[in-house]
């Protein structure tokens, strides 16, 4: 039983379109023709009309509507609920920010349109790098990358191009176990080795291993600060140390950015170069394959290098430079996706550097919260104030047989989106959770008697978690035999 306190969301099953229709309604109504009827065959050319389409659905007007919002209900959105997915900082992004985004000079705006029509837009592109390399505390910055791994892949191209230049692009990439997965992708992209480094019982880098490992083979460092375990490296700057004696270089992912915005700077703790995903920090709807952004700010040794054209002041206007005789070349078509530029700018206008810094500061707070609301009910790998997102382990459900996996199913049940599942493979059956600075205290008590409630099932009636889901239109899936054997071609039932 669901505690009448939590909510559920109850949705009817729908039918297809098609088995709606009925001949003769029409979802339309038109008054008569008030100038003379034309053959559309003659108008258009015969090849060009057909009598009738095959199977086309005929419902009327409300048909249509209920049809098509009922669906809309099916789709879990953030107008819905929380999203409580680690690391991918799933938050409520201010609607003024869309309509921004949509103005017409700004949306309309044509890639190819000359220099001296594209002032303004370039006027954004200016004060955001100037808003970012002022959060970062770095020396310059390309917009240019479409995405958070995008970046990762621009940033270790401009630490191979500089060591190159230097004589060496050296063959490793050192990668924390808590890094991102797409960390050691992308330095096997780029053409290096990747080496694994073990965390430490508190969840930071070892530097006794760190120390040991760094040689003159050694291009760099990629850390997730905070890391996935949702810890701040206490020790980064000693890292950056380490790294930096032998002459490699520290690449920070940034995508853990809102729990630092507006707090710590990376340029000031030794970070080289690092890239931030303004899909996630700065405003625009992540998730969905929509689009995103990857800007990588550097320090000024790696500038040189960074992807062209680049923005420059020339007497009293705009322009793009494409003398970059050292650059690493374009990394995207035309300069990234500009309407995510324009709503990260209004995001950080709209806050100001106050602001920023409260939303850290609820960020942290929040995820401390729910830390200690679940601490009795869940185990904590580890055991240490956290920053932006919480990382539980199900090792005390596991005891009864229910892993992470159940546990999440079963909150779908309560009407809330799973947390991420089993990752960070560090935590073996992990349970990762950012309630991100956007939700408040009423949502996180919402959550908390959730998962409170979940907990205690696992301890009285396990088969109800393991059966979960027992609300939604698809009950519990063979996920092995969907693996195994996948339909990947719609056949007629």
């Amino acid at each position: 039983m669901i505690p009448t306190k939590v909510r559920s969301h109850l949705t009817q099953n729908e039918s297809l379109i098609f088995e709606r229709s009925s001949p003769g309604k029409k979802g339309y109504q038109l008054p008569a023709l008030d100038v003379p009827e034309v053959d559309p065959a003659e108008a258009l050319g015969a090849a060009s009309v057909r009598a009738t389409i095959e199977d086309f659905p005929e419902v009327s007007e409300v048909e249509v509507l209920r049809h098509f919002t009922r669906l809309s209900t099916w789709n879990y959105a953030i107008d819905l609920g929380m999203y409580p997915l680690g690391s991918c900082t799933m938050k409520y992004n201010p609607r003024i920010n869309e309509a921004v985004a949509r103005t017409e000079g700004l949306a309309w705006a044509h890639p190819y349109q000359p220099e001296s029509l594209s002032q303004g837009v370039m006027e954004v592109i200016a004060r955001l790098e100037e808003a970012l390399l002022e959060i970062t505390g770095l020396d310059a910055i390309t917009l240019q990358p479409a995405a958070g791994a995008h970046g990762e892949l621009t940033g270790i191209l401009l630490v191979r191009a500089l060591l190159e230049a230097q004589g060496n692009p050296r063959k490793r990439i050192l990668t924390p176990d808590s890094a991102h997965g797409t960390n050691p992708a992308t330095a096997g992209i780029a053409g290096y080795e990747v080496q694994n480094i073990h965390s430490t019982d508190q969840g930071m880098i070892d530097l006794e291993e760190l120390a040991r490992i760094v040689d003159s083979d050694v291009a760099a460092l990629m850390v997730t600060n905070p890391s996935t375990l949702g810890v701040f490296e206490d020790n980064i700057m000693k890292v950056a140390d380490i790294l930096h004696s032998k002459g490699a270089m520290v690449y920070m992912d940034g995508a853990n950015m809102n729990a630092l915005v507006g707090i710590a700077r990376p340029g000031d703790f030794g970070i080289d170069v690092m890239h931030l995903n303004l899909h996630k920090t700065f405003s625009t709807p992540h998730g969905g394959g929509g689009p995103g952004s990857g800007p990588v700010a550097v320090k000024k040794h790696l500038e040189p290098f960074l992807p062209v054209p680049r923005l420059a002041r020339k007497g009293d206007a705009w322009t793009w430079d494409y003398d970059r005789p050292q650059s690493i070349g374009r990394v995207r078509a035309f300069y990234g996706n500009f309407g995510v530029l324009v709503r990260a700018l209004a995001y950080i206008y709209a806050h100001g550097g106050p602001g920023l810094r409260n939303a850290t500061v609820d960020a942290v707070l929040n995820a401390n919260y729910l830390r200690h609301k679940l601490r009795p009910y869940f185990d904590l790998p580890y055991d240490r104030p956290n920053m932006h997102e919480v990382v539980f382990s199900d090792d005390r459900q596991a005891a009864k047989g229910v892993r992470t996996g159940e546990i999440a199913k079963r909150l779908i049940d309560y009407g809330f989106h799973p947390y991420t599942v089993s990752f960070p493979l560090i935590v073996h059956g992990a349970l990762m959770i950012e309630p991100t600075e956007t939700e408040s205290k009423r949502e996180l008590d919402q959550f908390v008697e959730a998962m409170i409630a979940i907990a205690k099932e696992v301890e009285t009636e396990p088969e109800t978690v393991l059966k979960a889901p027992h609300m939604t239109r698809t009950t519990k899936v063979d996920e092995v035999g969907a693996a195994r054997k996948p339909v990947v071609r719609w056949r007629p039932s």
